[in-house]
Parts: C-alpha cells; structure tokens; sequence
C-alpha cells in the first residue's frame, strides 16, 4: 500500500485545538460567511438595546456568532463603531440599505449622528442637494426641524414630516385652514397653532391626533389664538393673542410635567387707539447662555412699520431688555447665543444691524453692517425679507438669494464707547451659481448638516446640504 501523501504525526494543535480564551477582549463575528474580528469594547458602543448585545449575552464563549446577513453592509457599520463616521468607501453603496441595515442591528442612532452631525454642517460649502415634494397646491406656511435633521413642513391644513434620511414618513390633515406655528418637541409630536383658529395643539404626527390643546384664559373671555412657539430644555412657550386682538400674553408650560402651566408674562392690554402698547410677540427664541427669552414683535400702522423686541426672565417674569423700534423696524429678528448678539434686516433699508448682548443695561443702538444710508430711504427694500442664525454664522434671505455674514477675529481692534472691541463682519454670497435667484425665499430652518428653504409659490422643500464624509 503506498504510503500516504503526509505521513508525519498529527501536531498536538490538531489533536487538541487550543480553546478561545473566555478573557479574550478579541471577539469573532461569522457574517454571511464572512468572518470579522473586533473588540468587546468596540461593540459596546452599539448600546445595550443593539444586536450585538443580545448576540454575545446569550451565546457560547466558546462559539463563534453566525448573522446571516450581508458582509459588506456590516464592514461598514462595524467602521462606524470603531471611528464614529463612515468610511468613504460607503459613498459606493445605496443609502437606503445602509439605513434598513442599521435598523437590524440596532444602532440607527449612530448612523443617524454620523450621517446629521451638526459638527459637519458648514455653512460656506452648502449646496442645493435635492427638493422634498409635497402633496397638493399649497405652499409651506411654516417648518421645523430637529437637531438630527428631521423636518416638518406645514402646507395648508396639513403637516407632511420627513425622517433624518429625508423619507416621508407621514401627511395629516388638521384642524387648522392653515398652520402658522410649528415647533416640533420630538421627531414624532410637534406643537402647533394658526392665527385665526383657537388654542395651541400637540400633535402626534405619527398616528394623526391631538394629544392636548392648550388654552390661554383672557380677560373677556374670547377664543385665544397662538401667534409664535417657542422652547428651551424645560419649558414650552406660547405667545397667544385674544380673539377680539386686544389683548396678549406668553405663556410658559413644563415641558417634563406634561405641560403644566408655569407662568404668565408679558400680559397687555389695548385700551383705545394705542395701539404700540401691546404688540403680540410673533417671534419666540431661547438664549441659553444668559437665560432669557427673547420675545419680538412688530405691526404696521399709520405711521408705519413700529414693533419692539424684549428679553424676558423666566424666573422672575421681568423684561430686562427693551428695544423699540421706530426708524427701521425689522422685516425679521434673530438671536445668535454662540455671537452673543441680536441681528436684524430692516424692513426699509433692507440691510442686516446687529445690537451686542454684551452690552445689556447700557443704551443700546443698532450697528449696520451694510449701507446705513438706505435706513432712511423709506423704499421698504427688506419687505419679505428672513434672518436666522446658526453657530456662528447668520443667513439672511434677500429675494431669491441668500447672504451669509460672519464675524471676522482681528488681533487688535479699538475699544468701543462701553469697553468692548469693534465687532467686524463680512458678508459672503451663497451657494453655487446655479443654485441662486427663484422666487422669494419665505422660510429657513437647520437641522444636522442641513438647511431647509421654502420659496413663495412653490409645492417643495430645498434641502442645502454640506459634502458628508462616506456620502
């Protein structure tokens, strides 16, 4: 008989594979026939609640885990864990995989933090990417956002929400004709409320009721209708105006005690023809780092466009700060918390002012960062006009096009007449050649990496959008 190929003994490995030690921080993953290496602490990163979890409580220390599923989707996720982003050969594969494939194992939250990181928005390298249709004729009224990039888009009497990835998940029909304010309070429930329709609705978007309408009781007890929302981290506000326009008020709800009412500020009454007395605050922000709200709000009458903007103290339900507005009242107002100051675009000149918060209890006056000699033209050249801020840039719609202004740091700048140095800023055009000009833009919103921007008479959402790492 002829010998065998191989005669020499079996080596002791054969004959007694070495087991894998239980100590091991090294784990094994049998995926789709594809076998991963990685550590314990690596896959603690996907969360209690995520597949890997489960996998490796149940399983045999001694066994590798077998997933049946696609090799190459998880070399990418496994990426993801280990680096916190996705690896630039995912720009080769379809996104709606990857989102169904996060899904399965349980981290769609790290993709979503990867793929709408706000660390990645940048705001001198967005582009137009794509548009959100909406259904029917009307235009959006309003939107919001989220911090992940989710959106709410109301259009008529209907709310249409898009998830972070930008799929339509939902479109109610509500109680409004037409939805005037909307804050969403979770990627699934938004507060809304319209001008000519009683009460401030929570909404659940995914399931199409109202959760609980909330009422402001004023003095001659007639309907109370909602003209701005509002939030900070506790609490809900709600700027509401009776039915018969002759009184407002802000009301402030706890937002972790099921929107039990806190307080009352900013309570006006109209008696006779003074009209500036009590002007409804329309506009409502939080400005975290000096916790205060401000409050802004504007109408035009026979002398013009008047209006006055107010820095409130929850706690004590005080307005520290009182701006009125006569000259050049403001088209629009935003505050900038990482600035520190509040921005303007006048509704004559059509410029963009700024007043430093750093300056609170002196006498305040509006720095103009554009043409100062448009303030008194009297042309209304910033009518329609929006303002919005977002990190340390602030956006500011004229027309069709989008200016960008930031702050410029000099080394040595000359102190101004209360102590502080010189801000300078400089404005910047937006977007690619084609992406400028349409019709007049009517909103801005931002959430993750993105900018959303509606346009009078149009049925969609413009999404803008930073280049992202993998996509």
């Amino acid at each position: 008989m002829p010998p065998f190929a191989d005669s020499r003994p079996l080596s002791n490995d054969i004959l007694n594979p070495k087991k894998p030690d239980p100590n091991s921080n090294i784990v094994k993953i049998d995926v789709g026939g594809q076998l991963f290496q990685t550590t314990k602490q690596t896959l603690t990163l996907a969360g209690p609640k995520s597949l890997f979890s489960k996998i490796f409580d149940s399983s045999d220390k001694y066994t590798t885990p077998f997933i049946d599923r696609d090799p190459e989707l998880f070399s990418i996720l496994l990426s993801l864990l280990r680096t916190g982003h996705l690896p630039s050969k995912a720009k080769s594969l379809d996104l709606e995989d990857l989102i169904s494939e996060s899904q399965f194992y349980g981290i769609e939250n790290l993709l979503i933090q990867s793929l709408s990181n706000p660390s990645q928005f940048e705001p001198f390298n967005l582009e137009k990417s794509m548009i959100l249709p909406l259904n029917g004729r009307e235009s959006p009224s309003t939107i919001s956002t989220t911090p992940f990039g989710s959106i709410h888009v109301a259009h008529g009497s209907k709310i249409t929400s898009f998830d972070w990835s930008l799929r339509r998940k939902s479109t109610i029909l509500t109680e409004f004709t037409a939805v005037d304010s909307l804050l969403a309070l979770s990627p699934s429930v938004a507060a809304a409320g319209a001008t000519d329709f009683s009460g401030l609705q929570l909404i659940d978007l995914d399931k199409g009721f109202v959760r609980e309408t909330l009422t402001w009781e004023n003095v001659t007890r007639s309907s109370a209708t909602v003209q701005a929302i509002g939030s900070s981290p506790e609490y809900l506000f709600t700027s509401f105006e009776s039915g018969r326009r002759n009184s407002n008020s802000i009301m402030v709800y706890d937002l972790q005690d099921s929107f039990r009412p806190v307080t009352e500020i900013g309570h006006c009454e109209i008696y006779g023809a003074d009209l500036d007395s009590a002007i409804p605050a329309t506009k409502l922000s939080w400005v975290s780092s000096y916790n205060l709200l401000m409050a802004s709000g504007s109408h035009s009458g026979p002398s013009g466009v008047v209006g006055n903007i107010k820095l409130w103290d929850i706690r004590s339900g005080t307005a520290v700060w009182e701006l009125k507005e006569k000259v050049d009242c403001f088209a629009d107002v935003t505050v900038s918390d990482n600035l520190s100051a509040i921005y303007k675009v006048g509704v004559n000149s059509g410029e963009v002012f700024f007043v430093d918060l750093r300056n609170i209890g002196n006498e305040n006056s509006w720095v103009c960062l554009g043409d100062s000699r448009k303030v008194i033209s009297g042309k209304k050249e910033g009518v329609g006009c929006k303002i919005e801020s977002r990190g340390n840039q602030v956006f500011c719609s004229k027309g069709g096009d989008l200016e960008l202004w930031s702050e410029i740091m000099i080394g040595s700048l000359r102190k101004g007449e209360h102590g502080l140095e010189d801000r300078v800023f400089r404005k910047n055009a937006m977007g690619r050649v084609k992406d400028m000009g349409g019709s007049r833009i009517t909103r801005m919103g931002f959430g993750g990496n993105k900018m959303f921007v509606t346009r009078k008479d149009q049925q969609f959402v413009e999404v803008w959008q930073s280049p992202v790492r993998g996509f």
